[in-house]
């Protein structure tokens, strides 16, 4: 029997790549594709896969928080996908689960559709069970204890990093944030709401709808009205703040005496 699988992603080049990488295959079946995870929980429940390639970080829902919707006892086997999450990385590789790092390079994903084999062949499903709920528990743990520490930032032609201490102010652009280190600025999919959750409170702050500060970077803080105050960044750049988080504002001048 062919093996059923299913490509998650929301950028359609990453999904055409692991389509590319798989047709030529012919002892795999491609079920379909999903864009979103909300998407993708949908597919795994309604088609059951024996194989989901599964991106980690998405919008809205990652990797991992598909795993959790779906429940360890009925994902499938799973091959995680990623750009770059060092917590990802380390909890994969404790717990034999297997990832494939972008760009995906046609040797590692031949080694890993190999090892798929074995695992739908030998692995018991308690086995692959608690592999899950091992590398769920590891990533949470790693994601509570300091936040993003670096950004991956993809363009059209390249993959770079940023590192999350460098960051001096976060812009809101819609479906996307701007990252501003300086004069710079770098575009994530990511919305702000999702953003300020994966943060480091102690390091970021949100001061307004549309901007999160890092605190390290905030030369000047004059008091304006009503509450609200105008913040001078290292660069030079003013930011206002709005008078719905004016209470940040308060918990940071009282942690800096």
């Amino acid at each position: 029997m062919p093996i059923r699988a299913l490509i998650v992603d929301d950028e359609p080049l990453a999904r055409t790549g692991v389509r590319q990488l798989m047709e030529p295959l012919d002892d795999v079946t491609i079920l379909g594709e999903a864009t979103d995870g909300d998407e993708a929980v949908r597919q795994i429940e309604a088609q059951a896969p024996d194989l989901v390639f599964l991106d980690v970080q998405m919008p809205e829902m990652s990797g991992l928080e598909v795993v959790r919707e779906v429940g360890v006892e009925a994902m499938p086997l799973t091959i995680f996908v990623t750009a770059y999450d060092q917590y990802a990385l380390d909890a994969f590789e404790a717990h034999a689960l297997d990832y494939l790092l972008k760009p995906i390079e046609e040797d590692r994903f031949e080694e890993a559709m190999e090892r798929a084999r074995q695992q739908l062949r030998q692995v018991e499903a308690d086995t692959l069970n608690e592999q899950l709920r091992g590398v769920l528990r590891e990533y949470a743990d790693a994601g509570e204890t300091g936040g993003i520490e670096r950004f991956t930032i993809r363009s059209r032609d390249r993959i770079y990093f940023v590192d999350a201490e460098d960051v001096q102010w976060i812009e809101s652009e819609g479906d996307y944030v701007a990252l501003h280190d300086g004069d710079d600025a770098h575009l994530v999919r990511k919305t702000m709401k999702k953003l300020e959750e994966q943060l480091d409170p102690d390091q970021f702050l949100r001061v307004h709808r549309s901007y999160i500060v890092n605190v390290e970077h905030i030369d000047e803080l004059r008091p304006l009205d009503h509450g609200t105050y105008q913040l001078r960044m290292a660069n030079g750049t003013p930011l206002k703040t709005s008078r719905g988080y004016s209470d940040n504002i308060d918990a940071l001048l009282d942690a800096t005496g």
